[in-house]
């Protein structure tokens, strides 16, 4: 069995960045591709962590983004997202769902659009 990088990850270290939690209260607070953007700048004093998605998220940013360049598993980010969240650091920007109902512009007419775009 090969082993990933979150196999090789300290696991005192992910206990301290979270604070003893493992996972968030909410499940459904944030999924992988919930796009966060930052509110603020990092306050002096403030987790490392929590200071690095502040810099990073100035434009939207998927959770699983972050994750990876935090390099820390998703599970551990969605933690430190609460945390950023309940203190109103960031936004949480959820991904929308499309009605069964909605109906989609015809073929053709995308085909109109696509050559009127590639004419400019």
């Amino acid at each position: 069995m090969i082993r990933g990088a979150v196999d090789s990850e300290d696991p005192d270290r992910l206990y301290t960045v979270t604070g003893g939690r493992s996972r968030v209260l909410d499940e459904n607070v944030f999924d992988m591709v919930t796009l966060i953007v930052s509110e603020s700048e990092p306050s002096p004093g403030m987790q490392s962590e929590h200071a690095k998605i502040l810099r990073m998220c100035h434009r939207p940013l998927a959770v699983v983004e972050i994750a990876s360049y935090l390099g820390l598993p998703v599970s551990v980010v969605k933690i430190l997202l609460c945390d950023l969240l309940d203190m109103g650091k960031i936004t949480a920007r959820h991904p929308q769902v499309v009605r069964a109902d909605t109906r989609l512009p015809e073929p053709e007419m995308l085909k109109k659009v696509l050559v009127a775009l590639q004419n400019l």
